[in-house]
């Protein structure tokens, strides 16, 4: 049975509210999918449906996988001692991309944001605190964006951290002020992940 108006143009609303994709370009890619529904829309589909009951948060470092902990968390090939601090899941698959992190991350799932009223307690700030001491991690970098909302929060996670004993570092050339990790390549995360500095100095 062909789909009625009414379900393409929803169809048509919900890929428009995908990033980067507006109306007119939702209109194309509904069309693209309608067009090759065999090939790519039904594979689609499944692979939503599949997804969207298999995914699951980390209960570890909040990342998303169809694992809980998540198969970074459980790689036995990574150290535990380096704890790579990111704003959200994009930052970490960014990162990834990269393979310069050889340890474990904490994604804190936002930024301190005082004029949004965000504190500490409604991100994952604690719970990062209690990973540092509880796995003696010996190095934190804190690959949080270049925003003012970002460096606010590494400087907060930093002073936290004074006590413990921890190296804390950022990331620093390479990732322009006003930047998010997401959309920059891997060679630029890579010099910024290598010039990384001690936060604090």
């Amino acid at each position: 049975m062909n789909a009625s108006i009414n379900d393409i143009e929803r169809l048509i609303q919900l890929l428009a509210k995908l990033p980067g994709l507006g109306p007119r370009s939702a209109r194309r890619a509904a069309l693209y999918l309608i067009k090759r529904r065999e090939s790519i829309m039904d594979p689609l589909a499944k692979a939503l449906d599949a997804a969207a009951s298999s995914i699951q948060t980390c209960s570890t470092c909040g990342n998303v996988d169809t694992v809980d902990p998540c198969s970074i968390c459980t790689d036995p090939k990574r150290p535990d001692d380096t704890l790579c601090v990111v704003e959200d899941v994009a930052d970490l698959w960014a990162l990834e991309r990269t393979t310069l992190i050889k340890g474990r991350y904490h994604v804190l799932g936002g930024t301190l944001s005082v004029l949004d009223g965000i504190g500490p307690e409604d991100l994952n700030i604690p719970k990062l605190i209690s990973r540092v001491k509880e796995n003696n991690v010996t190095e934190v970098i804190l690959a949080t964006n270049a925003t003012v909302d970002g460096q606010t929060t590494a400087h907060y996670i930093a002073d936290r951290l004074k006590d413990t004993g921890t190296r804390v570092s950022g990331l620093a050339h390479g990732v322009p002020v006003g930047g998010e990790l997401d959309y920059l390549d891997e060679g630029t995360l890579s010099a910024a992940f290598k010039a990384r500095r001690t936060v604090g100095e």
